[in-house]
């Protein structure tokens, strides 16, 4: 991310408006616990990175949040709104304000480009096919993708297409908030940036609040505005990257400024 953005974002406010509000969650698979009494804010506007060790709960979390995987205790809101005590059209209404790009795509391998982008809008709004069509187009040409795109079935993509098409669908509904699942796993590190640089950029013009599972050392370091560590079914640490640089914590020490960290610093100074 350039010089001035980064100015950009240091400008924004230490403690926006929280949207996604997590406390005292507990989520497990039998007696096993992942996540133990967890607190987590997300805050409007910002990009969040949640990172931690493979099995640690990332994607246990976001898929909790968004209803996917049912929570033993704890609450969970968003936009203000109690999940748990909200009627059935309140949650209606919470859940078209997001949207969701899982790991690996999550495409619908039966229906075209177009028709996967198409289905929350056909879900949710009352359109014409024009312009069904119409917005389709929009939302490719959003994600850096030509409108013929459309025509093709995710067979026929690459995985960074792929990537592109999901954030696509996601974007659907016009979304104030995006969860993303390891969104640069699987691509090649020139793919991987771009995909970063389309994050930001889409953050940046649309306003968007992002809670971005990850591992990407560059992601976290280029894009996010936060980090949150999870660790022990916790949040070991949450802060900015200078808050991670600095924790004695063992794990996020390796992590953040261990051989392949340092590495990544010589990278980034070299470039």
């Amino acid at each position: 991310m350039a010089q001035g953005e980064r100015e950009e974002t240091a400008a924004r406010p230490a403690h926006p408006e929280t949207v996604i509000r997590v406390r005292d969650l507990v989520v497990g698979f039998g007696r096993k616990l992942i996540i133990n009494h967890l607190d987590l804010d997300v805050y409007r506007g910002q990009i969040l990175g949640f990172v931690g060790a493979s099995g640690a709960g990332k994607s246990v979390t976001m898929r909790t949040i968004i209803g996917l995987l049912p929570k033993q205790s704890g609450t969970i809101e968003v936009f203000g709104v109690n999940l748990d005590t909200a009627t059935p059209e309140q949650r209606q209404a919470v859940e078209r304000r997001w949207g969701v790009l899982f790991q690996n795509g999550a495409l619908f391998s039966s229906l075209t480009v177009r028709q996967n982008i198409q289905f929350p809008m056909r879900e949710y709004l009352r359109l014409s096919e024009p312009l069904l069509d119409e917005l389709a187009a929009v939302k490719l040409e959003m994600v850096g993708l030509k409108p013929d795109v459309g025509d093709k079935y995710p067979s026929e993509l690459s995985g960074g297409m792929t990537k592109r098409v999901a954030l696509a669908r996601a974007l659907a509904l016009d979304p104030e908030i995006v969860f993303l699942d390891e969104p640069t796993s699987g691509l090649d590190p020139i793919g991987a940036g771009d995909f970063d640089e389309l994050i930001a950029t889409l953050q940046r013009t649309l306003g968007l609040t992002v809670f971005m599972v990850t591992h990407d050392l560059d992601s976290l370091h280029t894009v996010c505005d936060r980090i949150a560590v999870i660790g022990d079914g916790k949040i070991l640490v949450d802060g900015p990257m200078e808050t991670m640089l600095a924790s004695d914590h063992p794990w996020v020490k390796e992590y953040f400024s261990g051989k392949r960290s340092r590495a990544h610093a010589a990278r980034r100074r070299s470039a």
